[in-house]
This record gives structure tokens, sequence and C-alpha cells, in this order.
């Protein structure tokens, strides 16, 4: 038996990020003995109590799960908080791991397991502490991203660092690629995160003072496409909110989401017409859209209730014309 696989281990995910990382800790030998995931949420058209990826697979493993609505004991459902203490205590858990779980861990948490709790977060701390690392990531138009797992504090991803690989950022990824390839990774470093816990070979390192940016949580509301920006800020924002909340405009009173676009050079030949959100070409690329700077060719759209397709097939369903303006409805 391996010293990996006598170390119990307590997990608290919610989302498919946080069950690849669960899956990774079965398939590497670790005792699981308690899942923590948030409660079951209704979704889909027929909005029906959907169990979360992480209760599914933990479920499928055959691991005990807990849904407290909160783990405050002095909070507004104590007798969640409470029961999922004596759960854990009854586990005795010698570390958790943490992974997009959505509650704030209060200290007793923390301090329960002997090695404390460790979190996978989806960048290179301390840039894009917070809620949506992958975003704001491709956003920004960073070249880098990576896994961090770090030792929790009280803070806001503010604990030290035990283990950090950086990952490229593709010019063509969006959240969905990012996301998938960002999983893997977390769930592999956290497997080599708790084998060197295991044996005592673990050194954590502060995080700098020197580059923290925080990634807020996404709006609904930055979907909606900014014909002012530059065609390079919305190329990135189309990535960066694919799969969500999905880029979008408007042509007249209809409704249109945008998965696929990218910027060119803003040539002579399309500098005739800079007026913003206007259609300038449409042509085998797709469809030219003028900007605050520069022109976005749109390749991949959706109509309100319709699939998502190459702007050659939309057009057959939606006609466009040049001069048509996007973003007044």
């Amino acid at each position: 038996m391996t010293a990996s696989s006598r170390l119990r281990v307590a997990f608290a995910g919610t989302p498919e990020f946080a069950s690849v990382a669960l899956q990774h800790l079965h398939a590497a030998g670790f005792e699981l003995v308690l899942v923590l995931s948030q409660p079951d949420r209704p979704a889909g058209r027929g909005m029906k109590l959907q169990a979360s990826p992480v209760k599914q697979c933990a479920q499928a493993l055959g691991v005990p799960v807990a849904q407290p609505r909160s783990l405050r004991l002095d909070g507004k459902y104590p007798d969640d908080a409470e029961a999922t203490r004596q759960a854990l205590l009854a586990a005795r858990p010698d570390v958790m791991v943490v992974a997009a779980y959505g509650l704030i861990l209060p200290q007793w948490v923390l301090d329960l397991p002997r090695l404390g709790c460790m979190n996978i977060h989806a960048s290179l701390l301390p840039r894009w502490r917070g809620a949506a690392p992958i975003h704001r990531a491709i956003e920004a138009g960073d070249t880098e991203t990576g896994i961090t797992i770090m030792q929790m504090d009280a803070g806001l991803d503010t604990g030290d660092m035990l283990v950090r690989e950086p990952l490229p950022i593709a010019p063509t990824d969006t959240t969905a690629s990012l996301h998938d390839r960002l999983a893997t990774l977390g769930g592999r470093l956290m497997v080599e995160t708790l084998e060197l816990a295991a044996c005592g070979g673990l050194h954590a390192t502060p995080q700098p003072d020197a580059g923290v940016t925080y990634a807020h949580k996404i709006d609904k509301s930055e979907a909606t496409l900014d014909w002012s920006l530059p065609a390079s800020t919305l190329a990135r924002r189309v990535r960066a909110f694919n799969p969500f909340p999905g880029a979008s405009t408007t042509h007249g009173d209809e409704a249109l989401k945008v998965w696929g676009a990218q910027e060119i050079d803003d040539s002579k030949e399309l500098n005739t017409d800079k007026r913003c959100g206007h259609i300038l070409f449409i042509n085998d690329q797709g469809i030219g859209v003028g900007t605050g700077q520069g022109v976005l060719v749109l390749t991949q759209l959706q109509r309100a209730g319709g699939k998502r397709l190459a702007a050659a097939d939309f057009l057959r369903g939606c006609p466009l014309s040049v001069g048509a303006r996007l973003g007044q409805g």
C-alpha cells in the first residue's frame, strides 16, 4: 500500500472542473472519505432538480455526499453546517481538496483536517484571484495561464502556493477549450501535491504582493458586444464568453449570439465605412462588422431557439445585408 492510498481525503467541489479532479484522486488510489457539493439546482427546460457533476461523480464512485446550504455554524442554516461538521469529524480526513466549490469555508473547516484545505485554482496566482480566472485571462489577452495548488486561508485566494504549473493560451482558445485543459492539469497536479504531502515533501511559498489581479464573476450584462470597442477586444470577449454567457448582439428586434469571430487588419479597402456596428462586407470569411478600431468578422452565430451555425449557413436562414446595423434593437 502506497503512502498516497493511506491518505484520507475529503473533497469539496461542484462543477465539471472539480469532477475531473475527483476522478484523478480516485484513480490515484487516495481514500475518498466524504464529498461536499452544492445542493441540487433546477436546470434544463423542465427546470427539474439536477445533481452537480461532482455529486454525480461521487455517487458513481460510491463516496458519501453532503450538500449543505451553508457551512457557517452561526449563519442562516446552522443545522446544515452542524450536520456537515459532524460528518467531517466522523470521516477523519487528513486533508480536504477544494475545487470550484462555491461556498466560503469558515475557519472551522480550514482547521479540521490535519493537513488543512488545499485548493485547485485555475490561474498562476497572484494573477486572477477570484471567481472567473479562465474567462478573465482570455478576455485580457493573456498568452499564459496555469494551475496553482494553494494552501487555503481565510482570504480570497491569498494562501501560500504549494505547486504551480503554467499552461499556454492559444489564440483560438475559448473558455470551454481552456477549461478542459486546465481541469486535466489541475487533477494531475493535485495528485502530485498530495503524494508530496503524504511523504512530508511539500513546501509552501507565500504569494508575492506584486501582480495581484481579481477575476470578478461574469455577469450576463457583459455579454452584449459594444461595437465602439476595438475589434481585438471584441474578439477576445467572444472567446472568453464561450460557452457562458455567450457574446450577443441584435439585428432589429432579434437577439443574436456570436460564438465565433476574428479581427482583421483595417485595410484601405475596408476603410470606407467606419460606422460602429454596421456590416461592411459579407464574404467567404464571414460577416465583417465595423468597430471602434478595425473590423470584426463574425464566423459563427445563433438565432434564439436555433443552432450554432457557420456564417454562410446562418445567412441562409437570417439574411443580413451590407449596411445593416447590429446592436440597435
